[in-house]
């Protein structure tokens, strides 16, 4: 990527995802909006891109006519359709991000012309609040250097993370699937408080404050979940009894085997 102007940015695909990701391309600064272009064929979702002063369309060639960097943000089955309306205006100077779930690097370099820059990336809903955790994976003609701007150009989305495709499937189970599992996990969590005579709202807004202070502890105070659940447990006290009910239960290897059933199915995806 040329660093000395800004760079010329475009999304084919104008959901929630498209939205995360230009929020948080704008929020740097590095990037002025007249600089970022969507398009989709339909303009339902085009006021909040329009409200950032982003221009809309609905064609996909002029995306691809008007940007660099160009972001593949719709649904897997419609991929080989879009690529196959653009591949004709797609140069050596482009960068293409797919973020469609499933597809792999192989079938969308096979789908664009030779020598294509392609890159695949997972994000994950709190991509909408600018505090997701994204992996981005490099094709054949995707340098290290191209992976590693990408990645500080994405950085105020959330995390940011390069490696191989292999782990985009483990990502997807972990962090897009596990989004989930941790919701059912606070829904849990202020049901045992309603149980136990707590109001529902307040239970819940409760359960959803711990589990945030909990997280970024873990995330900045850098020490392995194990020492932070350490410190927490006094002897004879309330969370190890707390504890010894979830081991019990099972949550540990249960939510073990839903990350590998979702990495499981994420791969099945891709085969098909």
């Amino acid at each position: 990527m040329d660093q000395s102007s800004p760079l010329q940015i475009g999304f084919i695909g104008a959901g929630n995802m498209a939205f995360a990701i230009a929020q948080g391309i704008l929020k740097s600064g590095d990037v002025p909006s007249s600089n970022v272009i969507v398009s989709a064929p339909s303009k339902n979702n085009f006021a909040r891109f329009q409200a950032m002063g982003v221009a809309v369309t609905h064609s996909n060639e002029e995306v691809v006519d008007r940007s660099r960097l160009v972001f593949l943000a719709v649904k897997p089955h419609l991929v080989p359709k879009v690529l196959k309306g653009i591949s004709e205006r797609v140069t050596p100077q482009h960068i293409v991000v797919s973020i469609a779930a499933g597809i792999t690097l192989a079938k969308l370099e096979e789908l664009l012309p030779g020598g294509s820059c392609v890159m695949r990336m997972m994000p994950n809903l709190p991509c909408m609040l600018l505090e997701g955790a994204l992996l981005l994976a490099c094709g054949t003609g995707a340098s290290p250097e191209v992976g590693s701007q990408l990645k500080s150009l994405l950085s105020p989305c959330g995390l940011v993370e390069v490696g191989p495709e292999a782990w985009i499937d483990v990502h997807t189970g972990l962090s897009g699937s596990g989004v989930a599992f941790v919701y059912v996990f606070a829904e849990a969590l202020a049901d045992g408080a309603v149980k136990m005579g707590m109001p529902s709202a307040l239970a819940q807004r409760i359960a959803a404050q711990t589990i945030l202070g909990a997280g970024r502890l873990l995330r900045d105070g850098g020490k392995h979940p194990a020492q932070l659940r350490a410190e927490v447990c006094t002897p004879g006290g309330t969370t190890i009894h707390g504890l010894h009910v979830l081991e019990k239960g099972g949550l540990r290897a249960a939510t073990m085997g839903a990350v590998e059933a979702a990495t499981e199915r994420a791969s099945e995806m891709g085969r098909k």
